[in-house]
Formats: structure tokens, C-alpha cells, sequence
């Protein structure tokens, strides 16, 4: 049986840090880090050791963070903020960093799903390499290869 008060000590912030990177909002992402633990603890019987807590919990807050992301379809309340234009640019610009934003995300997004997931969590979580290995139940070097090999493809891309 697992204990749920260790688990959280030793795995929240991690669980934290995954879904930050993915909706980059602190509190969105401690209430689905609550979620995520709420649905571990009432799936506990359910987690067979097959692959290490970390990656357990992180599939848990995929799903929350889907599940989060349908709802705010459905009450068409996403809204956009562009936090990365600073008051000191000026409208060409702003313009120009808009357009180059726009060709790296197209870029990622071409990307396979493990790839693009990877790239995601390095660049806007601030996930060690160390940590998203864990997270795919793989090693750290695995993880760099994987990230390497993913900027090649966005550098090749945007070449063209």
C-alpha cells in the first residue's frame, strides 16, 4: 500500500513543476496538483509498480490537465495573454517577436508527441533533463539525446 503523506512530500513538486509547464499559471497549476493527488489517492489500489511513482502521478496530472483544458473549451473562457511582450518594444517589434513566436511554436508542434512534450517541458518548465528522463521512465541521457535531436529538427525547419 502506498503512503499518501510521503508520496506528496516527495513527489509534489514535481507533479508541480509538470503541470507549470504545460498551463503556465502557478495557481492553475497547484489546484490541478491538488487534483492529481486527490485522484492518486482514490486510484491507489490501482498503481501496480510497473513504472516509478513520478511517472505515475505525472499521467494523473496529464489527464487533469486535459480533463482542465476541455472544460475551459466548453466555458470558452481561455483566454490569451502575451506576458512575454514587455512595455519597451515598440510596435514593429512587437510584431517581429509575435511573428517569431508564432514560427517556433508551428515548429515544435510539427514535432512528434514525445519530442514536442520534451521540448515543452525544457524550455517552459524548467524541467532538469534529470527530471524529465524520471517522467518518461527513462534515463537523463535519453532525455538530452531526445531534446538535441528535436531543436535539429526546429533548426532545420525554420532553414528552409
Amino acid at each position: 500500500m502506498l503512503d499518501t503523506d510521503d508520496i506528496y512530500k516527495d513527489y509534489a513538486e514535481i507533479v508541480f513543476k509538470f503541470l507549470i509547464s504545460l498551463c503556465n499559471d502557478a495557481d492553475t497549476a497547484e489546484e490541478l496538483t491538488q487534483e492529481t493527488f486527490y485522484r492518486a489517492v482514490k486510484s491507489a489500489k490501482r498503481y501496480d509498480g510497473t513504472c516509478k511513482i513520478s511517472t505515475w502521478l505525472c499521467q494523473i496530472a496529464k489527464h487533469v490537465w486535459y480533463q482542465e483544458i476541455d472544460k475551459k473549451k466548453r466555458k470558452k473562457t481561455v483566454a490569451l495573454e502575451d506576458d512575454i511582450i514587455c512595455d519597451r518594444l515598440n510596435p514593429e517589434e512587437e510584431i517581429c517577436l509575435t511573428e517569431e513566436k508564432m514560427e517556433l511554436i508551428k515548429a515544435v508542434h510539427i514535432l512528434d508527441e514525445t519530442s514536442k512534450e520534451i521540448v515543452l517541458l525544457r524550455i517552459t518548465g524548467a524541467f532538469t533533463f534529470k527530471e524529465i528522463g524520471e517522467i518518461f521512465n527513462k534515463n537523463e541521457n535519453w532525455a538530452r539525446v531526445t531534446f538535441y535531436r528535436a531543436k535539429q529538427k526546429i533548426m532545420k525547419g525554420r532553414l528552409k
